[in-house]
């Protein structure tokens, strides 16, 4: 259904005219997904179904369209201390087609670890790096998503202290289950930034749906906050 989804959008869209050369990058937004061993196979594949139907959901497609500029999106998988892989590299965002391509890719994704534990420092040193690479824009945003606690390597607070990551807003996407021990966990030990918050999807059957709230918002807030700026 995503799929058939995504080749009609892809036929209706791509008539938006590109954006100009002059136009200010307005966010650097990076997805980092959990594909640490407490995913299984059918949850790997809840997320990236649950993210590319987010992608091309109309709120976050009107959502990142909108605004001053376009929008840099980059995505990777994080899991042990070493594994980092990135599914999508910085692609700038100016169109609904391109959103769509960016989704596509994700479908084609090919989970490359399944076995390591949960290095959540490690992720956030990653995206420090890879924020170094992306294109100038006014604001950086790591929006990393994850089913557990940091058990491999040091610890978020750890990765706040040494890498450069002051200047970037980091939210969270925590998937729960029984409890909402995890989502407290973000809460408390993730997040960082003004307006910094963290989405809960009660299991990973309801990732799509809080992965495209979560999209829409970090979005959003980016627009709001040029308007006040005004």
């Amino acid at each position: 259904m995503i799929r058939r989804a995504l080749l009609a959008l892809a036929v209706a869209t791509g008539l938006a005219a590109p954006a100009t050369a002059q136009e200010q990058c307005r966010l650097a937004l990076l997805l980092g997904l959990d594909v640490s061993a407490s995913v299984d196979a059918g949850e790997y594949a809840q997320q990236i179904e649950g993210l590319a139907a987010a992608l091309i959901d109309p709120n976050v497609v009107e959502a990142a369209l909108s605004g001053n500029g376009p929008v840099a999106l980059s995505i990777y998988e994080w899991s042990g201390r070493f594994q980092q892989d990135i599914l999508v590299d910085w692609t700038l965002i100016r169109s609904e087609e391109d959103l769509t391509t960016v989704a596509e890719r994700v479908l084609r994704a090919t989970r490359r670890t399944e076995d390591f534990p949960t290095a959540l420092g490690y992720a956030l040193g990653f995206a420090a790096s890879h924020f170094a690479d992306a294109p100038p824009c006014l604001f950086q945003t790591l929006d990393i998503s994850g089913d557990g606690q940091n058990n491999d390597g040091f610890p978020p607070d750890a990765a706040y202290a040494h890498f450069p990551l002051a200047g970037v807003t980091v939210n969270g996407l925590a998937i729960g289950g029984a409890s909402r021990e995890i989502e407290q966990y973000y809460r408390d030990e993730v997040i960082q930034g003004p307006g910094a918050f963290v989405e809960f999807a009660r299991s990973h059957d309801d990732f799509a749906e809080a992965m495209r709230r979560k999209l829409e918002r970090e979005l959003r807030v980016v627009i709001l906050g040029q308007l006040d700026a005004d």
